[in-house]
């Protein structure tokens, strides 16, 4: 059966690195939860970071059970009034992504005792694929600067009969011409997989746009998307751009989120050839495996990418021009689905059937997004210890098929 292995050595290396930006630059780091969120690793994730952010509800109660007494931040594109009591338990930190948001549940957060933020959208794309650019023409995250004055200007001025009203929705600002909404913190995402020279543009057109709320600020979060563990990333240039920030804008706690960078190259899965089918008129052969690019790495169809592989004693390599190559196939899933094609590789010498396959990079954005379409099975999820012992943390069957669906 094929399985998810995580390797708990890698693992603390990236944390380590992420450890050391956040002490050299005095910033805070939290997981985002929504790339990896294998909860088993937590009390290791949580020996070096501050916190997690969650993207809604659940999110939000699994870093609070699982990794107690950390910040716990959460943002969604909107909330849902029925949720906000349960929401408002868990976490210490919501960002709510437009200043209507703020009007409907801001007060409530703040009785709550939790720190209240708007996500803001700087309107620099610096996003390579469209569908992950949250600054895109049309993005529905984040408020622009025009958005927010829009707003603004329906505020209600204070009066006599409804000044305790204003207070607990609106603030004045400290520019007399000026008034915005009660709010402790701005935050900014607006990078992919990027570094330290987008985040650069980024934070300019961010300072450009919304500097002139930062005095009334008491934090800002520059989001996610940040690739710090990465090997070619510029770790001394982040820390000189943080300083510098902080430098400008001592007042400020500035928080980084990365979900990436915590489990960059620190997992794999294992599969599986079920099958190998005669090589077309295109001289490629099928090989089919036990697992699916739909269903157990969709972000090899959404991003979309071709994953690195590795195999036993075999040197391979994925390939855009295959001409002249001797042995050349093309992974693909056991579903129905058709483009449920992973990638074309080229080997020295055949593939046979039983042959193990593994595809690197696959802690983030797998075991978060999989799912059962057509009846496939989840691939078990195991951890790799620092002593080289392989641990097997959970293994599905057919009732977590079944038990999504009725």
């Amino acid at each position: 059966m094929p399985r998810y292995i995580i390797d708990e050595a890698k693992l603390e290396a990236n944390l380590k690195i992420l450890a050391s930006v956040r002490e050299r630059a005095g910033v805070k780091i939290l997981l985002a939860q929504k790339a990896f969120s294998c909860f088993e690793l937590y009390p290791l994730v949580a020996k070096y970071l501050d916190g997690a952010t969650a993207s809604g509800l659940f999110e939000a109660w699994l870093a609070h059970e699982e990794m107690p007494g950390k910040e716990n931040h959460v943002f969604a594109p909107a909330f849902r009034a029925e949720d906000m009591p349960e929401l408002l338990r868990v976490v210490n930190h919501i960002v709510f992504n437009s200043p209507r948001q703020v009007e409907k549940f801001g007060a409530q957060a703040r009785a709550a005792g939790v720190s209240v933020g708007l996500r803001v959208n700087p309107e620099v794309s610096v996003a390579t694929t469209p569908a992950y650019d949250p600054c895109r023409s049309g993005s529905r995250l984040g408020t622009t600067r025009g958005n927010w004055e829009k707003f603004k200007g329906d505020i209600r001025q204070p009066t006599a009969d409804n000044r305790d009203d204003i207070r607990q929705s609106t603030t004045g600002c400290r520019s007399p011409n000026v008034e915005c909404l009660a709010i402790d913190g701005l935050h900014f995402h607006c990078l992919c997989e990027q570094g330290v020279e987008e985040l650069r543009q980024v934070l300019a057109g961010f300072e450009e746009k919304f500097g002139d709320l930062l005095p009334q600020m008491k934090w800002v979060n520059f989001g996610g998307g940040h690739h710090i563990t990465r090997a070619d990333y510029d770790v001394d240039g982040l820390v000189e751009l943080l300083l510098d920030f902080k430098r400008r804008h001592s007042h400020l706690t500035v928080y980084l989120e990365p979900g990436e960078a915590v489990a960059l190259d620190a997992g794999t899965l294992e599969a599986t050839v079920l099958e190998i089918q005669p090589p077309g008129a295109d001289g490629i052969s099928n090989a089919i495996l036990d697992v699916s690019a739909a269903c157990h790495m969709p972000d090899v169809l959404e991003m979309p990418y071709t994953p690195r592989v590795q195999m036993e004693n075999v040197k391979c390599k994925m390939e855009n021009d295959v001409s002249g190559a001797s042995y050349v196939y093309r992974f693909g899933g056991p579903t129905c689905l058709a483009g449920d094609e992973i990638g074309t590789y080229t080997f020295p010498h055949p593939l046979a059937e039983g042959d193990r396959v593994v595809f690197e990079d696959m802690a983030i954005y797998s075991m978060v997004k999989n799912n059962t379409f057509n009846g496939m099975p989840l691939p078990s999820i195991a951890v790799r210890r620092i002593d080289g012992t392989v641990e097997t943390l959970k293994a599905f069957g057919y009732a977590d098929f079944k038990c999504r669906l009725g």
